[in-house]
């Protein structure tokens, strides 16, 4: 039987999963997070970076011009924890922080040309992890894995990523 078309036919069903089933899929958001950092964490450990410098570069790319308490919600990190990296990646010309205009206190964190380079080679391949499971799996899949994992965060996470989702929709 085709995995895609295998299981329950309505959503409903899915409401009485047994604590195994529910266990199978905690294991499987566990090996498929491994997966999807995989790549990333090769390029970057030649680079003496982490997933936290990853993360970084990810949105600040993502959210240009943004403020370090921005970045701070959005990672939900420390400021001590963030600042580590920060001064790392601005230290390395991947990043560049600017006084704010209007409030001099806030500092705009934007990637360099090299910040932008670096964050397209871990998008891309991230990219074809995504794209050649999502090809797999089918698109009936990808709505409800998108659904799935929308249900999971917690309301202030799911508004951040909204606001995020909407900025380039």
């Amino acid at each position: 039987m085709d995995r895609r078309t295998s299981g329950p036919s309505s959503g409903e069903a899915l409401l009485f999963l047994t604590d195994e089933q529910l266990r199978q899929g905690i294991e499987a958001m566990f090996f498929a997070y491994r997966g999807f950092t995989a790549d990333p964490d090769r390029i970057l450990a030649d680079m003496a970076y982490g997933r936290a410098h990853h993360r970084a570069i990810h949105f600040i790319g993502r959210a240009p011009n943004t403020t370090v308490n921005n970045l701070l919600n959005l990672l939900g990190v420390t400021k001590q924890s963030l600042n580590r990296v920060l001064r790392t990646l601005i230290a390395d010309g991947l990043v560049e922080s600017k006084v704010g205009r209007m409030d001099k206190r806030e500092r705009h964190l934007n990637l360099t040309q090299a910040g932008r380079t670096l964050e397209q080679t871990l998008s891309d391949a991230q990219r074809a992890r995504m794209r050649a499971a999502f090809r797999d799996a089918g698109p009936d899949a990808v709505s409800g894995f998108r659904t799935v994992l929308e249900a999971m965060m917690d309301g202030e996470m799911r508004t951040a990523y909204a606001k995020l989702r909407d900025s380039t929709s």
